[in-house]
């Protein structure tokens, strides 16, 4: 038996001949090691958990997708679960992930606090956040530098003439709102403009979210003539607002977006829009979470990614 066993795990010390007398065997048998047997002597699963708080927006789909490839690519599976936006779904998730005994976790955008994150994640072998500050030490993390992307957004809105821009912000649950709307604060004041908090609308992160916010804002505050949204689906029901308004974009608003995503270049107009590279963002992710799982000793803690403006007619 130890010497199936041994053939069994490639392990070295059977002569070739043995070794192929013993495989013809296994061939002939139909047999395959038990995972979970493997598993009691490894103390791992070759699993891994991937949460996101909307597996509907393009955005983390595709971020899923690179993460996915990389955990496949070296013999890991994937529990990819959907949180919905809600706190409540997130923290079962994490709980019902860890009880499955994961071999580690990559948590995107999470809208838990400080606290309940640190508390959901103590018990996981290693962890990855993405979109989020690091609650443990030690954990990786993978950030799109939001607060720069809001400034530079911002900054080609005003380059372009606008004053009296307004913010469609997103939940106030998202880490990432808070870095945007610092990095659009930052850009009004740089150009000498009194910061307006009327002209900061929650909202959320979808087209729906953006619409009826949108509606709101340009109703309340029609000296508006410029929108920086959130994200690409929320500036998506920001043109659907300014059409139910008979406000022409780019002449009446102009209207920019943030991530990208392949619906950015199909609407009408199509949107302007800061480019993140969504692939990559969840193939670090997962690149820096089995890491993490190896024991690396040293430059696995944090990856940064730039994004770019994409300039399109929404905001020309």
């Amino acid at each position: 038996m130890m010497t199936v066993s041994r053939v069994i795990n490639n392990k070295e010390g059977i002569s070739d001949s043995t070794r192929a007398r013993i495989q013809e065997v296994i061939e002939q048998l139909g047999y395959r090691p038990s995972n979970i047997a493997r598993g009691l002597v490894t103390k791992q699963t070759g699993t891994l958990g991937l949460v996101v708080p909307d597996n509907a927006n393009p955005f983390f789909s595709e971020v899923a997708r690179g993460a996915e490839h990389v955990a496949y690519e070296n013999g890991y599976n994937v529990f990819l679960c959907n949180t919905e936006e809600d706190k409540q779904r997130e923290l079962t998730v994490l709980r019902s992930l860890e009880e499955k005994r994961v071999d580690g976790v990559v948590v995107c955008s999470s809208r838990l606090d400080k606290e309940e994150l640190r508390s959901a994640l103590t018990y996981y072998p290693a962890a990855v956040l993405v979109n989020r500050q690091p609650v443990i030490e030690n954990y990786g993390v993978v950030m799109v530098d939001d607060e720069a992307g809001a400034r530079m957004m911002t900054r080609h809105l005003l380059q372009s003439g606008h004053c009296a821009i307004g913010f469609l912000a997103g939940p106030s649950s998202s880490y990432s709102r808070h870095l945007r709307c610092k990095g659009y604060r930052e850009a009004m004041h740089a150009a000498g403009l009194d910061y307006h908090p009327e002209w900061i609308h929650p909202c959320s992160p979808i087209v729906e979210g953006g619409r009826e916010a949108a509606f709101k804002l340009l109703t309340t505050h029609p000296e508006l003539t410029a929108l920086f949204c959130f994200n690409d689906l929320v500036a998506v029901g920001a043109l659907q607002a300014c059409s139910t308004l008979s406000r022409a974009v780019p002449d009446d608003v102009a209207i920019v977006g943030c991530d990208d995503i392949p619906l950015a270049a199909l609407v009408n107009p199509a949107l302007t829009t800061c480019h993140v590279p969504r692939y990559e963002l969840g193939a670090q992710a997962m690149k820096l979470l089995l890491d993490h799982i190896q024991d690396c000793s040293e430059g696995c803690e944090s990856v940064t990614f730039q994004p770019t403006l994409v300039v399109r007619a929404s905001a020309p």
